[in-house]
């Protein structure tokens, strides 16, 4: 997937690939549509640095939700 333009489509799989690599619960506060395309950049940087980890301490995934609400509109 090119995920060099922002779009809905990119920032619907960047989203859903986080929560479920994450294994968020609270998966309401993540819908794609509360994602602002002007912070598409971090978002992108966000969702690749997930992407390379393989596990996450609980103090890391709660860094990672903090984040990704500072991301939201």
């Amino acid at each position: 997937m090119n995920l060099s333009q922002p779009s809905v489509e990119n920032v619907t799989y960047m989203i859903e690939t986080i929560k479920e690599k994450l294994r968020m619960v609270n998966v309401d506060a993540m819908k794609p549509e509360n994602f602002n395309a002007t912070e598409y950049e971090d978002l992108v940087y966000l969702y690749e640095m997930v992407k390379k980890r393989e596990s996450f301490s609980p103090s890391e995934m709660q860094a990672i939700a903090a984040e990704l609400g500072n991301l939201r509109k």
